[in-house]
């Protein structure tokens, strides 16, 4: 049996000249600290000396120490040898019922302890980009809250790669391909990535390498009509005729007609007016990781969080990474 690492003493107060069997001075008092007790009743339980010691993991001569210690401290002994092992002597029966309680409240206050690390409180402070905000790690965000009542999430959500280092969050989602910062990092999930439209849009879609398509564009520079991400799509001879500097305008026109997107297939496959575009396979993507500074890993909130999100995220590999996702295209 495993305590936590409480001390507890007895004290037993003598107010009679009889107790527990044997004559004592009047108002004497004796501490016994409850390791004593525990070795004791060890003994009791098992009816040898080694047998007590292999109960509860110490050592024979060690236990042999301690109730010779708690005799000597007590002034009687607490058993008698006898052919089949060690019986306990008057006082030891009447010790047996006093020390039992004392267990119960240790067993108690450890289960009362754990209980208390096992439901952990607290505000998680967690960073993550724009787009996170319509994946589904958002119901995983709400069912964690569910299930932890006591922990509340701050949630900053931002392109910008939060300083971890400098504690400006506890955890950060980021979407890349490796991460260099000095924390400690989990890829959750490698990602799948594909061209997106609505379905009117992909009528006019033709095995042709792209030929007469037009794709929002992403931070590219003013007049370029094409840039190394789409020549290396299966459309490399669509044009870029707009742009943004956002993911939820990107989506929000992709949905509107104005052309096609590049989008996570998490993401895309779960927006209810966007279609994959036909003649192509999804190509792969970047990772997603879960960040946290190393000085963090035993805080309970923390690992709380990020041990539940892991196994959520990993769960529904399949909605990241796609079937039929290749490396490069054809």
């Amino acid at each position: 049996m495993t305590y936590i690492g409480i001390k507890w003493t007895l004290c037993i107060i003598y107010e009679a000249p009889i107790y527990l069997g044997y004559t004592m001075p009047l108002n004497e008092s004796h501490h016994i600290n409850w390791d004593d007790l525990k070795f004791f009743l060890a003994v009791a339980r098992s009816g040898t000396l080694r047998g007590g010691a292999e109960s509860i993991e110490v050592n024979h001569t060690t236990l042999t120490r301690r109730i010779s210690h708690m005799e000597e401290h007590i002034g009687s002994r607490l058993f008698d040898r006898s052919k089949t092992g060690l019986v306990l002597t008057s006082i030891g029966e009447n010790l047996i019922p006093f020390a039992q309680r004392v267990e119960e409240e240790m067993i108690a206050a450890s289960r009362m302890i754990v209980g208390r690390e096992a439901e952990p409180s607290g505000t998680v402070y967690v960073t993550m980009p724009h787009g996170i905000a319509m994946t589904s790690i958002m119901d995983d965000l709400a069912l964690f809250a569910e299930r932890y009542p006591d922990i509340t999430l701050n949630l900053d959500f931002t392109n910008a790669n939060a300083d971890l280092t400098r504690r400006e969050a506890d955890v950060s989602i980021r979407v890349a391909n490796e991460v260099t910062d000095d924390v400690v990092g989990r890829r959750l999930v490698p990602m799948s990535q594909a061209a997106y439209c609505t379905r009117e849009y992909s009528e006019k879609v033709k095995d042709n390498d792209g030929e007469g398509l037009h794709f929002i564009g992403w931070h590219e520079a003013e007049g370029e009509t094409s840039a190394p991400w789409l020549r290396d799509s299966y459309y490399p001879k669509a044009t870029l005729k707009h742009r943004v500097t956002e993911l939820v305008p990107l989506i929000t026109l992709a949905t509107s007609g104005l052309g096609m997107a590049y989008l996570a297939c998490n993401l895309g496959d779960r927006h209810p007016n966007l279609v994959r575009a036909p003649f192509q396979k999804p190509l792969a993507y970047r990772s997603l990781w879960l960040l946290l500074h190393k000085d963090l890993r035993k805080t309970a909130r923390i690992r709380c969080f990020v041990d539940f999100l892991v196994e959520q995220v990993q769960a529904r590999s399949n909605e990241f990474w796609v079937s039929g996702t290749v490396k490069k295209r054809d």
